[in-house]
Formats: C-alpha cells, structure tokens, sequence
C-alpha cells in the first residue's frame, strides 16, 4: 500500500481550510481550500547540503525574504514550525555550536 503524502506544509504546518461553495442561488456545499504546496529544496549554509520539502508558496517567500532556510529557522518561534521544521531547527543549533 504505497504512503500518501498529507496536504500539509513541512515548515509551518499549514493544511487545508474547510468552507463552502456558493452558487448563484445561494445553495452551499463543503469544500476544501488547499494550500498551494510545492516540492522544493532548500540549501542550508550551516548543515552544508540540500534539503528537499514539501512547503507552501507563502512559506517560500517567507523564507527567501528572512534570508535563506537557517536564517528563516533560527529566528522563527517554535510554535510556528510544523514538526520536520522543528527537527531541522534543532539540527542547525546543535551544528552552530
């Protein structure tokens, strides 16, 4: 049975938002609003190698603006990072020290 990956930003834990869809005469049915993931990799400078994740465009540009991914862990709240971005953060301490 082969693994199915969650629809859910590997940084900042971001996943899906529940709403409705309206139609011209106001009938509502559920649906989903998905966050626009992307695989992408990361170069982090301190861990010296390429880190592939599954993040959210928003989290791209966040990143890209704090200055690449370490910059962008190091100074974020821990109750903002998702579990891997916890995982990562640690790693880069630990290799800054």
């Amino acid at each position: 049975m082969p693994h199915i990956m969650s629809s859910k930003c590997e940084l900042t834990g971001k996943k899906y938002l529940s709403g409705n869809n309206v139609s011209h005469a106001k009938n509502r049915t559920k649906r989903r609003f998905l966050p626009n993931l992307q695989n992408i990799s990361f170069l982090s400078d301190k861990l010296g190698k390429k880190i592939q994740l599954k993040v959210a465009a928003s989290t791209i540009r966040t990143v890209e603006k704090k200055g690449g991914l370490d910059e962008y862990l190091i100074n974020t709240s821990n109750t903002k990072l998702a579990s891997t971005g916890l995982k990562l953060k640690k790693l880069i301490l630990s290799k800054n020290n």
